[in-house]
């Protein structure tokens, strides 16, 4: 068995690097540069897989170029005209931050990759990819009922489909539950956690250094999980822990008190 993820460098596709590296299979990733504002999630995403590599943890990671393809394509994440909406991340504005087709564009190429890698190496391969309940609202592209319609069509239009499959593990995840599965993983591998995930980029307006302001709806949902484990997000920001976590629970509580 193999496995083929869809890495952005993020939280969760990081965690589940970690996880599928655990399995002790080979793993190979691919991040894709879309165009997206926050690009520097890839030069975080390159400096896990030195880290893993130094500890002898070899993943095959390649960068795939596709925002020519994504240009055609309106959404705050890649058009500079359009600002990315600040707050909780189940609010509604938060729908700008969509890429149309965007999970649709990335599985079909990792399922491609996949096929191909059988086709080399004569092993069953999975198709991997971070989404998880926290992103159902807001993105149609990560629920349950979209893997499964797009993967029976990937199946009917591929030959040697029936040595490809896929695996989704948090696809009912909390992301808190995605943060402690990643946390139990350092420890199976033997990595510092807080270094890793100090090289894991949520935000959607970082600044140059990769740093980010806790504002986005993706740093809300980030900074509120760790929270709810009881722990300090490692992650790189320009303001104190204090100041991230009281902005993210007054976003919490005001769109409780829209519902």
């Amino acid at each position: 068995m193999s496995y083929v993820l869809s890495f952005s460098g993020g939280l969760d596709s990081t965690s589940l690097l970690l996880h599928l590296i655990c399995k002790n299979k080979p793993v190979y990733a691919i991040s894709f540069d879309y165009g997206q504002k926050h690009k520097i999630e890839i030069e975080f995403a390159k400096k896990n897989i030195e880290l893993l590599e130094a500890h002898g943890l070899n993943v095959n990671h390649k960068i795939v170029n596709i925002s020519s393809i994504v240009s055609l394509l309106e959404s705050s994440l890649t058009d500079p005209n359009i600002n990315i909406p600040n707050g909780h991340y189940m609010d509604s504005n938060m729908k700008s931050t969509f890429v149309p087709n965007r999970n649709a564009i990335f599985s079909s190429v990792i399922y491609g990759y996949a096929i191909s890698i059988y086709k080399k190496t004569l092993k069953n391969t999975s198709i991997s990819l971070g989404v998880h309940s926290g992103d159902h609202l807001i993105y149609p592209d990560c629920r349950p009922e979209f893997y499964k319609s797009i993967i029976k069509s990937f199946h009917l239009g591929n030959w040697d489909s029936e040595y490809i499959d896929t695996y989704l593990p948090y696809i009912n995840f909390s992301k808190s539950q995605i943060i402690k599965d990643g946390m139990n993983s350092c420890k199976h591998l033997g990595l510092d956690f807080n270094l890793i995930y100090s090289n894991t980029l949520t935000t959607y307006s970082p600044d140059k250094n990769g740093r980010s302001d806790g504002m986005t709806g993706s740093d809300v949902e980030r900074i509120l999980s760790f929270n709810e484990i009881g722990i300090e997000d490692p992650g790189l920001y320009n303001k104190k822990w204090s100041e991230l976590l009281e902005y993210a629970l007054n976003c919490e509580k005001e769109i409780i008190s829209k519902n």
